[in-house]
């Protein structure tokens, strides 16, 4: 297992609008770096708890991995773990932590520890995550706050 790699950034929104983007799956391809994403299952309130993605890892090429979700009390954020990886990743495991920091502006801080399918240099798969998780980041900010 790799270890995790965090980023954080602010967002001028309430959580519960972080959290209505985050859980927006079907939306991941317009603003996430994913090829495609499809809710499998759901359970309370609609939120996906099954959903299989698609991405384009630079160098290392495609990847197809389904990922299970838990979501944290309130718009406290969610975690999730990989049930299925092929390609050029094995196995993932994350989540977005979201804290208000006032009514309207959220900390959201996203961990990330991804398995690839292929031998790499720990130096450059922990900066292709660090990469992943700005550009997640960045993407999920403009989302919220542009709409």
């Amino acid at each position: 297992m790799s270890e995790q790699t965090e980023g954080q950034i602010e967002i001028e929104a309430p959580a519960v609008e972080v959290m209505d983007v985050l859980t927006d799956f079907e939306a991941y391809p317009d603003w996430a770096d994913v090829k495609s994403a499809t809710v499998l299952e759901r359970g309370e309130g609609g939120l996906g708890t099954k959903v299989a993605f698609e991405v384009d890892v630079p160098v290392l090429g495609r990847a197809s991995y389904t990922l299970a979700y838990r979501y944290a009390p309130g718009d406290g954020g969610m975690s999730w773990v990989s049930t299925e990886a092929r390609g050029a990743v094995s196995n993932i495991t994350g989540e977005y932590l979201l804290t208000e920091v006032d009514e309207d502006e959220t900390r959201v801080i996203y961990r990330l520890a991804v398995d690839l399918g292929v031998l790499l240099p720990g130096f450059v798969r922990t900066q292709g995550e660090k990469r992943v998780i700005g550009n997640a980041l960045e993407g999920l900010k403009r989302r919220v706050e542009l709409g």
